[in-house]
């Protein structure tokens, strides 16, 4: 069963009332949604997800609960665009939860396990045509080397994608094992011994994938246009770069311009509307029951005016 990581305290700083209307961006299982869900009897939550799999899932769970929710089948990069749809210009809560879904990793034939063999795919959603066969296949090398070590912070970049190119010219790399072997004999077996040596470029892979560091970027910066005085956005993240992209975003709004702060009083204009209210990690015990949780961080940020 998929555990929501940092439950108890998503729940306490989006600040729920009874009548807030709240976005969960990433509803996956359902988790987060169905607890949130409970505390709003007279509100409204919308979620988005992509993955028929999971909205089926959390639709049976919702129900239970009760029908003020709408799931929106769609990328979270269209928040915007999908609330406007539903005449909604303000919330008062958003959450994103940017992990891959237990769930999603554990199912062998979506291709996102480097430990079950399956059709290299790792799409979100499977409607799209660019997938992980594509990308192992067709990337050039300085590309291939550019997303292990971006995205997936590899340091045996280099040899793995030559072994990659050098393995496809003799047939093209098929299964997610196909690829495991490939990386195994890539690196050192010292390295092999660490941790398993397929993770990171798994991950650099299913980022590029479903370009998930533009959606996210793109998607934060409309939720902040989207949440009302005093509402919240709570963001978790497993991954450096996207907790990069979430800390910088959160800072370039909530401080004030370096240029106005010698003036003895800063116009109410030049006030920043936002403030950074929390930057969490999981607790021992959250750790100790879900260790999927160790890299998860916590950032929230509120509309002050």
């Amino acid at each position: 069963m998929h555990k929501s990581v940092l439950l108890d305290e998503c729940l306490e700083y989006l600040n729920i009332k009874e009548e807030s209307i709240i976005v969960d961006c990433t509803l996956g299982y359902g988790g987060h949604s169905s607890n949130i869900l409970k505390k709003i009897k007279r509100g409204f939550l919308f979620a988005f997800d992509q993955d028929e799999e999971a909205i089926n899932s959390s639709k049976k769970r919702l129900d239970e609960i009760s029908d003020n929710y709408e799931i929106i089948k769609s990328n979270f990069e269209n928040i915007k665009e999908e609330l406007y749809k539903r005449n909604i210009k303000k919330v008062n809560g958003i959450l994103y939860d940017i992990g891959v879904s237990s769930p999603q990793l554990d199912e062998g034939d979506r291709g996102f396990s480097f430990h079950k063999d399956a059709r290299l795919d790792m799409r979100m959603d499977t409607s799209k045509p660019f997938s992980a066969y594509k990308l192992v296949n067709t990337y050039e090398y300085k590309d291939l080397v550019r997303i292990f070590t971006n995205y997936g912070e590899e340091k045996y970049s280099t040899s793995i994608a030559r072994n990659i190119i050098k393995e496809r010219e003799k047939k093209p790399i098929e299964t997610t094992l196909e690829l495991v072997e490939i990386i195994k004999n890539s690196v050192p077996e010292k390295y092999k011994r660490e941790k398993h040596p397929a993770r990171k470029v798994f991950q650099a892979i299913r980022i590029e994938v479903n370009n998930e560091l533009g959606v996210f970027e793109h998607s934060l910066k409309d939720a902040l246009d989207l949440i009302d005085i005093n509402g919240r956005i709570c963001v978790i993240t497993f991954h450096s770069l996207e907790d990069k992209i979430c800390k910088d975003i959160f800072k370039s709004v909530s401080e004030i311009d370096s240029n106005l702060k010698r003036l003895p009083v800063i116009p109410e204009e030049y006030l920043p509307k936002y403030k950074v209210v929390a930057n969490i990690k999981p607790s021992k015990k959250e750790l100790e029951e879900n260790p999927r949780a160790r890299s998860a961080k916590l950032r929230v940020i509120e509309r002050v005016r």
